[in-house]
């Protein structure tokens, strides 16, 4: 009865104020070192393996890419049976990996050192491992530039229509709709087709003449019609964002609408868009590829990986390394970017770490 009385008494019981003791206050305060959102998703991310282990290959990939043409002794585009004034050596044509073309041949006989041909060398007597690192170069260039090209205007768009609203966001929006309902790689590959012929004289005698009109018309690709699911993901971010209190008060301070967008509302976009930038890689890549495939890719004699496989299909029977080879590296360029980003996507997205 009287613990009762106490519960229900209004006299303040002086035993709750006792000071804590050292332990106790030790079990209830948890310290925890000042960190910033980025820092936490790159410890999330680093203690995904399957994610790092995919950053350590396309780091060596892309490394390999840009490294190894400056030391390899032979060029992409060289033909090692082929010398001015002299008969055709057909012996470098189609050499099986690690194997050597007869001139080669004779010079190790007589004590010479003659680097070996990895991967072989084409119908064409070309070596054929830089043929892939200079198609993997290509491959990774146009996947990253074109994810660029996807990102500013799908971010343009995007935050334009999320922010305005009203009738910029209808009309902005119905053109998304109109560009979903295009069949993708047919309008692609109609797109690729006119534009290679439309740009081919424009770029004569300019710095894009090396890479061809092919590439430049796939750059053309990607600007028109790959924006629309960056600016949709975009838009939707930026409307569930432009009611926060932080927006409405610079507003109330009269700050402009481009200010607003790029000081406040895309900042805190970003974990969306590194996300999808690096998810779109990937779909850049194998485009590319497919487009290089069927003959719409970088103009010869530079390589593509695309290009390799299809080059590969009329010796299918006699040399199946040339088409494994380039399938084996697009494989693990796609797999390993695709991995790295649903890391990125479980590392930094805060819906999945609330």
């Amino acid at each position: 009865m009287d613990n009762i009385t106490n519960k229900l008494s209004m006299h303040v019981d002086m035993n709750n104020f006792i000071p804590a003791t050292p332990e106790e206050k030790a079990y209830m305060v948890q310290m925890r070192e000042s960190s910033t959102f980025f820092k936490d998703g790159v410890k999330r991310l680093v203690k995904n393996k399957v994610a790092l282990v995919s950053l350590i290959i396309i780091v060596v990939i892309t490394l390999a890419a840009l490294v190894l043409p400056v030391f390899w002794p032979y060029s992409y585009d060289a033909q090692l049976g082929v010398k001015k004034g002299e008969p055709v050596d057909s012996s470098y044509n189609n050499i099986p990996p690690m194997e050597y073309g007869r001139t080669e041949k004779m010079k190790i006989s007589q004590g010479d050192k003659v680097f070996p041909h990895i991967f072989g060398t084409d119908e064409r007597g070309r070596d054929y491992f830089i043929r892939v690192v200079y198609g993997t170069r290509i491959s990774l260039a146009v996947g990253f530039f074109a994810s660029i090209i996807v990102l500013v205007i799908g971010m343009t768009i995007g935050s334009i229509a999320g922010y305005v609203g009203g009738k910029v966001d209808m009309i902005l929006m119905r053109m998304v709709d109109v560009i979903y309902s295009l069949p993708d790689m047919l309008m692609v590959i109609l797109l690729a087709s006119v534009l290679k012929v439309a740009l081919g004289n424009v770029l004569d005698g300019t710095i894009l003449e090396k890479i061809g009109s092919n590439i430049v018309s796939l750059f053309v690709v990607f600007a028109l019609l790959y924006w629309v699911s960056m600016a949709r993901l975009i838009r939707g971010q930026i409307l569930s964002l432009r009611e926060q209190e932080y927006v409405l008060a610079a507003q109330a301070t009269g700050a402009k609408p481009g200010w607003i967008i790029k000081k406040h509302l895309i900042p805190n976009c970003i974990s969306v868009i590194i996300i999808s930038t690096a998810l779109q890689i990937p779909s850049a890549i194998f485009t590319e590829s497919f487009l290089s495939f069927l003959g719409l890719g970088v103009n010869a004699p530079m390589p593509s990986l695309g290009s390799l496989a299809a080059d590969a299909l009329n010796g299918i029977s006699s040399y199946p390394s040339h088409l494994i080879i380039p399938a084996i590296v697009i494989s693990l360029i796609v797999l390993s970017l695709n991995l790295f980003g649903d890391g990125l996507r479980d590392a930094f997205d805060p819906k999945l770490n609330a």
